[in-house]
């Protein structure tokens, strides 16, 4: 599944997943904050049970928001508990392709500066979220020499398949990804209802049988797929070390994604360890007759993130465009809706400085200061627009 491209906008599939309550609402708790639950039983687990016991298995899968800064937090302190337990120890990174795994064994050998790093690793044209959320992952594996593996696929081969199906894409364009398995009834229930979300317009769940939605499926369980033998390759590539993956929620919850594939490539025992937002329906734990969302869950408290440093948005999903970065959507109610960005246009300069890729918009959005104002030069048909946007002061 294609990617909401950040810091411009959120991502569509870990939104499907861990929504925030409305406003006003009464939240729920159901996982107390600080403590571990296992939600198949509805029962807490002591935090050196849980770790001494994660310790041992083969895959331990941290789902995540990519934009959460608690979900971040609770990943570096559960991997540091899993550390002191089993030293033996992989990190696995759904945001690095692994074009860049040089950047990586370079990073964590202590050969890169921060900057040098992200630059090497294409973070900023890969990832595009803010790369201060995993900063403190990145130092702790540095810290203590842990490897690093990059889990994804180049995503060019992703959206080649959204386009033309998995079928029409040859052997030696698949990126060493094999045939996934296929998507259990419950995974494509979830992810039809992220195919509606993904547009504005649909107010029905796709057929399964339309094309489109067909290739959308495809799509997402290769991405699961390319992962999954990513992380079996580092478990099985010697001394049989504790793998973790990093990776979004939607790849893991449930079973469907991930751990799937890896039970499918033969690696059983793989565990999924996920943080609980308050107010998160406390339905979802477990399914009726069905799997856990994991075998174990964080709780967090409410509004955990409040004080957490907020970085420009302008609240639009870009792509590189032909002289420039198009605009894909504009977010409702965003910086770029109220400066009078359009889907279609091509912006070609921002503060004056040529734009010729979607990183570099994101650089120059990310060194806006609250309260000033960024002018963009916007390519709308044959017409060249001059347009301001506005960014809010702090509150």
């Amino acid at each position: 599944m294609g990617k909401w491209l950040a810091p411009l906008a959120g991502p569509v599939l870990a939104a499907a997943v861990a929504a925030a309550p409305a406003a006003g609402t009464a939240a729920e708790v159901c996982v107390p904050p600080g403590q571990w639950l296992d939600p198949a039983r509805d029962s807490p687990i002591g935090h050196a049970d849980l770790i001494a016991g994660m310790a041992q298995r083969p895959v331990v899968l941290l789902g995540e928001v990519h934009t959460s800064a608690e979900h971040h937090r609770w990943q570096l302190h559960t991997i540091a508990a899993l550390h002191g337990r089993n030293p033996n120890i992989v990190l696995g990174f759904e945001s690095f392709p692994r074009g860049v795994q040089p950047a990586l064994d370079a990073w964590t050998r202590g050969g890169l500066s921060e900057k040098r790093f992200l630059e090497d690793s294409r973070w900023d044209e890969v990832w595009r979220f803010d790369a201060g959320l995993y900063m403190g992952l990145f130092q702790f594996a540095r810290l203590h020499r842990i490897p690093m593996v990059a889990l994804n696929v180049d995503q060019a081969l992703i959206k080649r398949i959204r386009k033309d199906g998995w079928p029409a894409v040859p052997v030696d364009a698949r990126q060493g990804v094999d045939d996934p398995a296929p998507a259990a009834d419950a995974y494509l229930d979830f992810l039809a209802r992220a195919y509606r979300d993904h547009d504005d317009a649909a107010t029905e769940l796709p057929d399964r049988d339309d094309p489109a939605f067909r290739r959308f499926v495809q799509a997402q369980i290769t991405w699961d797929r390319a992962m999954a033998q990513a992380l079996a390759a580092a478990r099985r590539g010697g001394g049989r070390p504790l793998v973790v993956g990093i990776v979004g929620l939607g790849h893991t919850e449930y079973g469907w994604g991930i751990p799937r594939q890896l039970a499918d490539l033969g690696v059983t025992g793989t565990a999924v360890l996920v943080p609980w937002d308050a107010g998160r329906a406390c339905s979802e734990l477990a399914r009726p007759g069905g799997p856990a969302v994991a075998d174990a869950v964080f709780g967090l408290a409410a509004q955990a993130d409040a004080a957490a440093p907020q970085r420009p948005r302008l609240g639009v999903l870009i792509g590189d465009g032909d002289g420039g970065v198009r605009v894909k959507k504009v977010i409702e109610g965003s910086v770029a809706e109220a400066a009078g960005l359009a889907p279609g246009d091509l912006i070609r300069e921002a503060a004056g400085v040529a734009v010729s890729k979607a990183s570099d918009l994101i650089a120059i959005v990310r060194r806006q200061a609250p309260g000033t104002w960024l002018p963009l030069r916007v390519r709308r048909g044959a017409e060249t627009v001059d347009i301001v946007a506005r960014f809010p002061p702090k509150p």
